[in-house]
């Protein structure tokens, strides 16, 4: 049996869905620095017989062409994640993504092994609209805000990727992500559900950066792993990109208010302004980032629906 290889495999996302490949029957190759990851989070399949976890940047691995050219197929997860990190290290974001993304694609593309990517919602930048569909164009701030330098460093990836599979034949498809929650999320990079959880059990205020307003929508990890399993086995998606998250919005003030009544705390909500929770000008946030799900479904048949409480209470396990 050829062997899946996943990047980034004892991240959030990435361990569950190394989980979910593993019940499936299939040979998983984890190769991941641990910068930004856990072996925790591999725990339960740890001493599983199919799985090999090597620790190694993509771009450092000695071994990476010989395993891809015995790779079934790759689901490159590795990048930057997380507000904070993206502002605090806007230089390591920015390489993060590019280099180890130009590093796989370049392997898949010698033995045109398929490649599902992992972008981000924050390549939509700037736009107003209701929802985002996946053929809209991009508004991308200026290059002062570190935040934009991430959204441009994913909309490459994406670039690269369509142009590996325009020039080499090389069978990708991209998934841009939105607010993906649920166990072993941690908030150590500014991710707000995680965050909220820990200071409610503690009884310390909840923090909600700006005034609170702004909305999101949180899709439950199993739902997202679900869909990205989809995606990879559907020969219909190669050379799309794909909204993956749910359609069920909420603002953070809201978000904040259900994780205290979830979690029974006392804790109060207390508004910070961004100048002082990232720095004066660092920080342009949008009101709204819902996505247009209708590809998604289509070619999947598949939708999250798991309802916001739900996924509050199994985060918290």
């Amino acid at each position: 049996m050829k062997p899946i290889i996943v990047t980034k495999g004892a991240n959030f996302i990435d361990s569950h869905l190394v989980e979910r490949l593993l019940a499936d029957g299939r040979s998983v190759v984890v190769i991941d620095d641990l910068s930004t990851g856990n072996l925790a989070n591999l725990e339960a399949v740890k001493t599983h017989p199919r799985l090999r976890v090597i620790e190694s940047r993509v771009s450092d691995c000695g071994e990476l062409t010989a395993l891809v050219s015995q790779a079934e197929s790759i689901y490159h997860l590795a990048a930057a994640v997380g507000v904070e990190l993206v502002l605090n290290s806007p230089l390591r974001s920015i390489q993060t993504n590019l280099h180890e993304t130009e590093t796989i694609l370049e392997a898949a593309s010698q033995h045109r092994v398929p490649v599902l990517l992992t972008s981000s919602s924050e390549v939509y930048g700037k736009s107003q609209k209701e929802s985002f569909s996946e053929d809209d164009d991009l508004l991308i701030g200026p290059p002062t805000h570190p935040r934009w330098g991430y959204a441009c460093s994913k909309l490459m990836d994406e670039f690269l990727a369509l142009a590996c599979a325009r020039e080499r034949g090389l069978p990708v498809i991209i998934a841009r992500l939105f607010n993906t929650v649920g166990p072993r999320q941690t908030g150590r990079h500014g991710m707000v559900l995680p965050r909220f959880i820990e200071a409610a059990k503690a009884g310390r205020p909840l923090r909600v950066f700006g005034n609170g307003e702004q909305r999101r929508c949180f899709c439950y990890v199993t739902d997202a792993v679900e869909l990205l399993i989809r995606l990879a086995t559907c020969p219909a998606a190669q050379g799309g990109v794909f909204n993956v998250g749910s359609t069920e919005e909420i603002s953070i003030y809201d978000l904040a208010r259900l994780v205290i009544k979830v979690v029974g705390s006392s804790s109060t909500i207390e508004l910070v302004p961004y100048a002082q929770a990232y720095g004066a000008g660092d920080v342009e946030d949008m009101p709204r980032r819902r996505p247009d799900m209708t590809r998604t479904a289509a070619l999947t048949g598949h939708a999250s629906t798991t309802p916001m409480k739900e996924m509050i209470d199994r985060t918290i396990g």
